[in-house]
This record gives C-alpha cells, sequence and structure tokens, in this order.
C-alpha cells in the first residue's frame, strides 16, 4: 500500500480527533481520558507542522504536531512532539515516516529543539524517537495519576544540527 504525508486540512479535524481517541483508549500514548473538541485541538497546536498521513484511498491513517512548551520568546525554537496513528497503521513503519518528516518540517521552520514526553510502556513510540536522534533526557517518577494508577513519563529531546547552531 502506498501512504502519503500533507498538511493537515481543518476539514481532517474529525479523523484527527477519532484517531486521538483511539489513543487514549489503549492507555499508553496520553493521559487524557476525553478528547478535546476540533477548536481546542486547533487552538493547541501551532498553526505550522501539522500533518496527516494518508492512504492509497485517502484514509486518514495518522497525524503529527508541534505544540509550545512556553509562551517565553526564548523559548520560541521548542516544541512538544505529538504523533498518532489509527490502530489499523500500527506496526507498519508509519510512525518513522510521520515523525522523519515532522523533523524535516520543524527545522524548516526553525524550530531547533523538540521534546517528548513517553509513556515507558509504549516502547514503538520510544525505539522511533529514539532513531531519529531524541535522547532520553530523565524519567518523570509517578508524575499524575490515571485511573487510579500513577504514571511514569520518559522525557526525551532532540536538538536540531541544521538550527541555532
Amino acid at each position: 500500500m502506498n501512504y502519503e504525508i500533507r498538511e493537515l486540512q481543518p476539514e481532517d479535524g474529525a479523523k484527527v480527533i477519532e484517531i486521538f481517541e483511539e489513543g487514549i483508549a489503549g492507555g499508553n500514548a496520553t493521559f487524557d481520558q476525553t478528547a478535546q473538541s476540533w477548536e481546542a485541538w486547533d487552538q493547541k497546536y501551532f498553526k505550522i507542522c501539522r500533518l496527516v498521513l494518508e492512504d492509497e484511498n485517502q484514509n486518514i491513517m495518522g497525524w503529527a504536531a508541534l505544540q509550545p512548551i512556553s509562551n517565553r520568546d526564548c523559548y520560541k525554537g521548542v516544541a512538544e512532539v505529538s504523533i498518532y496513528l489509527s490502530n489499523a497503521a500500527q506496526g507498519k513503519g508509519l510512525g518513522s515516516m510521520l515523525l522523519q518528516k515532522l523533523i524535516l518540517a520543524s527545522e524548516e521552520h526553525g524550530f531547533w529543539m523538540l521534546q517528548a514526553g513517553i509513556f515507558p510502556e509504549n516502547q514503538p513510540s520510544l525505539i522511533i524517537h529514539q532513531k531519529f536522534g531524541f535522547r532520553i533526557v530523565g524519567n518523570r517518577e509517578k508524575i499524575a495519576e490515571m485511573k487510579g494508577v500513577w504514571r511514569d513519563v520518559v522525557l526525551l529531546e532532540r536538538r536540531s544540527r541544521i538550527v541555532g547552531q
């Protein structure tokens, strides 16, 4: 099957939220217990570096986007990565495709540091991030409670070799 990565459009919003809901249901993608509205999602993420992955039938199978880590001007080139794949798309190397394209887009837009917080149980995501130059900078033990269980998060970062040198 062939896949294409393109810029996310507002009409993709319902599918983006649907894929996010699959991530919530899986239990190892986010602390969120309910999906926000498309309007809230649209405000949360930068208006640039928003990608969707489509199959050859133009079905959206995943998305990636960046969100600010701070409103302070000194952090304008630092962003947090979000990548979500539909359940049907997992295990096919598509996360690697999305992350690689997101890194390229981030550098084109002047981002010098990307960061991610990933549950340690989400080994595929940890592996993919490390494959593309993210390094583990720490573990936040029992950072937040989820359904009565305290969860850890692995913190990763990737410093651009192109931007901010």
